[in-house]
């Protein structure tokens, strides 16, 4: 949308994310929703800012991909088991998960990998290829994240020398 209508990418992720959020509100409840408008903000906020202070350098397509799947993957994954998302795709690819009882990631793999195979229709193959890795590397962790089990640490409580 930014690129057609000149619009702020910021601006753009807000118009992307109403439709995802109004069926969100329906299907999750408000205070998920709430959770997932902030963490949309704080995206938005955050993008457009970047993009109009910085230059980022390109290091390497491979260091720069890598690194870019993992914080991606660690940052959805832990807004997941938190009772939020990071909006757009990731909000169908949850409401198919709990309803089919799938891990959230290998959903997100899917319907991104429908995307892709449309994109390669218009863009440069090599560039799907890149975004399938990222995909392959962030949708993992994303599982990993979400089905992690914390251990409770007794010693650490309040009450650890009490008999």
């Amino acid at each position: 949308m930014n690129h057609w209508f000149h619009l702020s990418l910021g601006f753009s992720l807000w118009l992307a994310n109403i439709v995802f959020l109004i069926f969100a509100l329906q299907y999750f409840g408000f205070t998920w929703t709430i959770r997932t408008i902030f963490s949309v903000a704080v995206t938005s906020t955050t993008v457009t800012l970047v993009t109009s202070q910085f230059t980022l350098p390109h290091v390497h397509i491979g260091i720069d991909m890598i690194a870019g799947s993992l914080l991606f993957g660690i940052g959805v994954g832990l807004l997941i088991r938190s009772g939020a998302s990071s909006g757009g795709m990731v909000i169908p690819a949850l409401m198919i998960a709990k309803y089919k009882k799938w891990s959230p990631g290998k959903v997100m793999m899917m319907i991104n990998m429908l995307i892709f195979l449309l994109t390669a229709l218009i863009i440069d193959y090599k560039i799907v290829i890149f975004a399938i890795i990222c995909q392959l590397i962030s949708t993992n962790i994303i599982d990993y994240l979400y089905t992690l089990k914390f251990h409770h640490l007794t010693f650490l409580s309040a009450n650890w020398r009490k008999k």
